[in-house]
């Protein structure tokens, strides 16, 4: 299980992950990896995947619990979430396996591609964001597992 603290005044919103993102908007997001490639992360900066469900790009989510599962075969005390701050820029809904944008929209002009919860595209149903340029992306800090509480976003924007 993880938890999350309060970030107080001035940190990006919390948007529930059913809540389709506002373009040009900040808003907190997770990315779950190992130890070792977090600390890369936060000296050089996200790497973005060549392949994937959308494309290339750096994937993250809204959702911390789905972030904590990140990466799928590693211990869990080798894991850490990176909790950061992204710009979606003009965001591309894609909302079903075979959208015409699936793996192409950025080429279109959109800056991050979202999946909504339940829509067919996640094994999981929850939801993800892929994001083109890493630039648009800044590590907060980093979330360790916390066998007391559940990382939930209470906040409503």
């Amino acid at each position: 299980m993880w938890a999350e603290d309060d970030l107080g005044p001035g940190a990006p919103p919390c948007l529930e992950s059913y809540i389709e993102p506002v373009e040009g908007k900040v808003y907190r997001m997770y990315h779950g990896t190992s130890r070792e490639v977090a600390e890369k992360i936060k000296v050089s900066g996200f790497k973005p995947s060549s392949t994937g469900m959308l494309g290339p790009g750096v994937y993250l989510s809204r959702d911390l619990q789905k972030a904590s599962r990140y990466p799928l075969k590693l211990p869990e005390n080798q894991k850490v979430v990176l909790r950061v701050r992204v710009n979606v820029g003009k965001v591309k809904k894609i909302d079903r396996q075979g959208h015409p944008l699936q793996k192409t929209w950025h080429d279109h002009g959109y800056d991050t591609a979202w999946c909504p919860p339940n829509c067919g595209m996640v094994p999981s149903d929850l939801e993800e964001d892929c994001v083109w340029d890493p630039k648009r992306i800044t590590v907060i800090d980093e979330i360790r597992p916390n066998k007391q509480a559940y990382g939930v976003c209470h906040e409503r924007y």
